[in-house]
């Protein structure tokens, strides 16, 4: 008979014989081996990987990065991008991947039994991930709005004559081929301009001189076709937050579309997950190749093109362009939102995460330059075909997604197939980002309520509708008349400030709390091998400092929230900021709870602060063999150099099989193994 191995909290029931399969109730050993069975493993490591790349990269790698590029001095911007992405982004991805991937648990769960005080940190990033889903969500809707009116002859933003039009809409280059027709002229494709036939009793020049001063009188109030659709058809846009107005049915539908979608992708937890971002995570490359070669074969792309990537050295003297760079290389990673560690908490314990950390941040940061080709190739076009500078013509943000780059898809052969392509694309993007969120709800509700939520295989899902249905209520006043201001605010408040004050809280924890000492002994067991320095001066002291800088950054250059020429009342900033605050208010609230609650009431307030500092008994690798060979690690004699390999060996079916040989190995460990 195979001796059984029991642990601490193992019960053998009476009658039982050690190792009896009929009489011997299960351990709590084997039971949490079983939970963290339960709760799945992706099925490749490729699964991961795109799935990281694909929550990683968003729509701001396309609509804010080539903008900024331009703004702070083209491709000299690279040096401080570059320089923030080594220094603040690919240390926040690892500390992520790796405390998700070690503990296997939500963003909660891992901070409840890491450091219990900061509990709080977790509950921060559930509430970020649920208030970013709920307006991430409606970008997506708009998208399908797009997707769907692609699907026709003509693409309805080309031209003005429709209800949504205003008097003053207009192509926004007047001399265009249909208005040259109009006006009885022959247009010239080699030299984009309208040719005109000698007039009796006035000469061509005086006719064209006319025209020109006619139109351009009227240039100042025109709007482009593309700008009235938007504004004027999809979003209906009132005036200002104080004319919200009832849902757009049009818009409602195209939300709940979205969260449909979302259901399916989630259906079956990470294993549907994991197909689906094998199409989001590279069929945006696709169509950026396909755009990009398109792109340059248009009139006026090299000027695009030449203007993005010609660096203007001086402007890295200035202390914004660095700013700059380090609020876009943290924001556009995607960390501190809770999906990289809940992505990271369905990893394999030994999967290199490391590998990996640096595969996604050198993935957004080639996906950002790119992209910046792409917007900038027909940027360039446009400005060509207005005969305008590349800088007056550069836009981001929605106003690049849903006006400038449809204005110019318009004027494409075929064009409902360009605007199909780039759609798909945003689409793409964005649902990738979107399930990392969504999943991050879920997971952490399936992690802090396993016995409500884990016990069947339907009540996941019930639970992932549940969600849903709950983030599309929250969703619906963004599909009023005023919902892009309430997206606005959201996106200013929610996904900046509250970001920052998680990151730099995540950082200091682990490093000064936790122990950044522990902290490598864990990731030597985990990894296989020993951390080089590099990590420690970071976690401990440049990425915090760094995170500080961008949060005084921000701080200092903050302005009046605005969107377009509508400046949002000072109420609504305060509204803001308390949307800011609610995000991470759970921080110092969940700290004061927990020691109020302390079950030692013989202790003074600052003994259970330090003791709330320390890791719970839970904390550790799921697997008990894995929890098992960590604490031999730790109990191993000074001097000591066993292999980990070995160390993994000796307890691999420790929890499966019965066997205990960590006693051969340090004798000091017989009492944790023999006890009932």
């Amino acid at each position: 008979m195979v001796e059984k191995t029991y642990y601490l909290d193992d019960k053998v029931p009476n009658g039982a014989e050690p190792g009896d399969p009929e009489k011997t109730e299960k351990t709590e050993a084997e039971k949490k081996d079983e939970e963290a069975e339960n709760r799945g493993n992706w099925s490749g490591k490729l699964d991961f990987l795109f799935s990281c790349l694909s929550f990683a990269v968003g729509l701001g790698n396309i609509w804010r990065f080539p903008y900024l590029c331009y703004a702070n001095g083209g491709g000299a911007f690279l040096i401080p991008y570059i320089f923030m992405m080594v220094l603040a982004g690919i240390p926040m991805v690892f500390i992520e991947n790796s405390i998700g991937q070690y503990g296997s648990l939500g963003v909660v769960s891992i901070w409840k039994h890491c450091a219990p005080l900061f509990e709080g940190t977790g509950w921060c990033m559930f509430l970020v991930s649920l208030i970013a889903g709920v307006y991430y969500n409606m970008i997506i809707a708009w998208t399908f709005f797009y997707l769907f009116a692609s699907f026709a002859k003509e693409v309805p933003w080309s031209q003005c004559e429709s209800p949504w039009a205003s008097p003053v809409c207009g192509a926004l280059n007047l001399f265009d081929s249909k208005n040259c027709t109009n006006h009885n002229g022959t247009w010239d494709m080699g030299n984009q301009t309208c040719l005109y036939v000698e007039d009796v009793g006035e000469s061509a020049y005086a006719i064209l001189k006319n025209l020109t001063a006619n139109m351009t009188n009227a240039l100042e109030a025109r709007r482009g076709a593309s700008d009235e659709y938007y504004h004027n058809y999809v979003l209906d846009i009132s005036d200002g937050l104080h004319n919200m107005g009832a849902p757009r049915w049009q818009l409602v539908l195209c939300l709940l579309f979205s969260w449909m979608v979302v259901v399916v992708c989630l259906a079956k937890g990470i294993q549907s997950q994991g197909k689906v971002v094998w199409f989001t995570s590279l069929f945006p490359y696709i169509v950026l190749l396909i755009l990009l070669v398109k792109g340059v074969t248009l009139p006026g792309s090299v000027d695009g093109i030449l203007f993005y990537i010609t660096p203007q050295w001086h402007r890295l003297a200035s202390a914004k362009v660095w700013g700059d760079a380090a609020v876009q290389v943290f924001f556009s990673l995607s960390a501190c939102w809770g999906g990289l560690i809940t992505l990271a908490s369905y990893n394999k314990f030994h999967n290199n995460c490391l590998r990996d950390a640096v595969f996604v941040a050198i993935g957004d940061c080639l996906t950002s330059i790119f992209g910046g080709f792409v917007i900038f190739a027909v940027i360039g076009y446009m400005a060509h075909v207005l005969k305008e500078d590349v800088g007056d013509v550069v836009r981001q943000g929605a106003g690049l997604a849903f006006v400038a780059y449809p204005e110019v898809v318009a004027r494409l052969p075929i064009s409902p197939l360009w605007a199909i392509l780039f759609f798909l694309m945003i689409l793409s993007l964005g649902v990738g980002t979107q399930i990392g969120l969504t999943q991050t709800v879920q997971t952490t509700m399936l992690d802090v309520f396993p016995h409500i939520f884990r016990r069947g295989k339907l009540r996941p899902l019930l639970l992932l509708i549940v969600i849903c249905i709950i983030s599309f209520l929250m969703g619906l006043t963004c599909t009023t008349r005023g919902g892009m201001y309430i997206v606005q605010l959201m996106d200013k408040f929610t996904a900046s400030y509250s970001l920052l004050i998680i990151g730099m809280t995540e950082c200091l924890v682990l490093s000064w709390v936790y122990g950044i000492d522990r902290y490598y002994k864990d990731m030597e067991h985990m990894l296989g091998f020993k951390l080089t320095i590099f990590w420690k001066i970071m976690w401990k002291y440049i990425t915090p400092f760094l995170i500080v800088a961008i949060l005084i950054f921000t701080w200092i250059d903050f302005k009046q929230t605005n969107y377009a020429d509508y400046w949002f009342p000072p109420w609504a900033d305060v509204m803001g900021w308390m949307l800011a605050f609610t995000s991470v208010i759970p921080i110092p609230l969940v700290a004061i709870i927990k020691v109020c609650l302390h079950p030692d009431k013989t202790l003074t307030i600052w003994q259970k602060v330090k003791d709330l500092c320390k890791p719970s008994k839970d904390w550790g690798p799921a697997r008990q063999g894995d929890k098992l060979a960590r604490n031999m690690l730790d109990r191993a004699p000074d001097g000591a150099d066993i292999p980990l390999k070995t160390i993994d060996d000796a307890t691999k079916g420790s929890a499966e099989n019965g066997t205990n040989v960590a006693p051969s190995l340090y004798p000091d460990l017989k009492e944790e193994t023999a006890k009932a």
